[in-house]
């Protein structure tokens, strides 16, 4: 199934989340290239809401360009496989194994890049198309820093999930995300 199918299956948690389906339906129906930094108005993402087993915290990362802490993700890079770039995604930035809860979309959302140096080159702003899946890993394993896109990695209570310590426009994410793991 392609990742329009996949969008347009997908059963938003709320009006919020109903408002950015809409909107990513129009970003894939207008532009020929959303899987890949070559559009730059903007680009789909892939992220991962890794919860413990317990479902008592979650796993953030240090991010160097949002400078606080957001769940582990990156982008699809021409891969529609979603699942597979959030499971490697969390590999690479955190050295974590996870265990997959559910095959499908678990959130999605648009959010604000602002402009920023990556890899020596500028990178105007643009707009992150982001689609979440729930993932399981051991908070007792040892967790890595992937230096060039993060200063840390930890596990936080969920409570602290939308808190100041997070990166700002994910705080509303999370509040759904744990809302909908709690029903």
């Amino acid at each position: 199934m392609n990742l329009k199918s996949k969008i347009e299956e997908y059963v938003p948690y709320d009006e919020i989340e109903a408002k950015d389906k809409e909107y990513f339906l129009k970003w894939i129906n207008t532009f020929e290239d959303v899987l890949t930094r070559n559009n730059e108005f903007g680009h789909i993402t892939a992220s991962a809401f890794v919860v413990n087993e317990d479902k008592t915290k979650m796993l953030v990362v240090y991010h160097n360009i949002y400078d606080n802490w957001i769940y582990p993700g990156g982008h699809a890079d021409g891969e529609e496989d979603l699942l597979s770039v959030a499971v490697r995604e969390v590999l690479e930035e955190t050295g974590l194994k996870v265990k997959v809860l559910d095959n499908s979309i678990y959130a999605i959302a648009a959010y604000p890049t602002i402009g920023h140096i990556k890899r020596g080159k500028y990178v105007s702003a643009h707009t992150h198309l982001d689609v979440v899946f729930i993932l399981e890993g051991n908070d007792k394993e040892p967790l890595k820093i992937k230096e060039d896109e993060n200063k840390g990695v930890k596990w936080i209570p969920l409570e602290e999930a939308y808190g100041n310590n997070i990166v700002d426009f994910t705080r509303p994410t999370n509040k759904r995300m744990i809302k909908k793991l709690k029903s």
